[in-house]
């Protein structure tokens, strides 16, 4: 059941950008949409009392293991809207995998799904989108202590339909930043926000040290032996 937003709250999006209020998951709201052809820049959401869900559609123009890029782009993103809002004390991190931390315990993630799962084919969509929990799902934060929620964190006063909102301005700005100027600044920027690096890993079924990223943001894992290379594309979920 999704809330009742007043209408002076419901979400604006930047131009280019538009906005649907699923009525379950944005996720699979989002790649049904696709599916029958939307234009990229739908931005489908969910927003009840204890969750914010939002997504992206992308119609991209080069192949998936590039056009992948957009989940971790997404996720800077997503740090820049709530770091704009949030109390300066509260840090937000992200982990190679999706996942989005808060205060150092995991608080939602990002996911990725595309209508071709080739790296080297063009898809005909693809989408990305995030979960927020807002309030913890147990009333004993103890019961998990390495996760968390928004409001759990000092972020009360944070709005979801002005952080969806600033979430999507916040993309729309990297997205033009990697289309005109490649993926370096989108590389330090995201460096910056990274959760684990340098530290164990496991990712895939192989563990290692978390070394980074290469061009593409595929995961660096060096094991007593060998550097593995995991590609973005092995995130691919399949199509709700």
């Amino acid at each position: 059941m999704t809330s009742d937003l007043e209408t002076e709250e419901a979400p604006t999006f930047p131009p280019l950008m538009w906005g649907e209020e699923a009525q379950d998951s944005a996720l699979r709201h989002a790649c049904q949409r696709a599916t029958l052809g939307c234009d990229a820049g739908l931005v489908a959401y969910r927003i009840t009392d204890s969750v914010l869900e939002g997504t992206l559609v992308f119609a991209p123009e080069v192949p998936l293991a590039d056009a992948a890029q957009m989940l971790p782009l997404c996720g800077v993103g997503f740090q820049n809207a709530l770091g704009a809002l949030a109390p300066p004390e509260v840090a937000v991190h992200l982990r190679w995998d999706g996942g989005i931390l808060v205060n150092g315990a995991a608080c939602g993630r990002l996911r990725l799904v595309a209508a071709q799962t080739d790296p080297d084919t063009v898809p005909d969509w693809l989408v990305v989108g995030f979960t927020l929990p807002l309030w913890p799902d147990s009333d004993n934060p103890g019961t998990n202590p390495d996760e968390t929620s928004l409001y759990a964190e000092g972020c009360a006063d944070v709005s979801p339909p002005r952080l969806l909102e600033s979430w999507a301005r916040h993309s729309l700005h990297w997205i033009n930043r990697w289309e005109d100027d490649g993926a370096k600044a989108l590389h330090n920027e995201w460096r910056g926000l990274a959760h684990g690096v340098g530290e164990p890993a496991s990712q895939n079924g192989l563990t290692g040290t978390f070394l980074g990223v290469d061009e593409r943001f595929g995961m660096l894992l060096r094991d007593d032996e060998t550097t593995h290379l995991i590609p973005l594309t092995t995130l691919l979920e399949e199509t709700p």
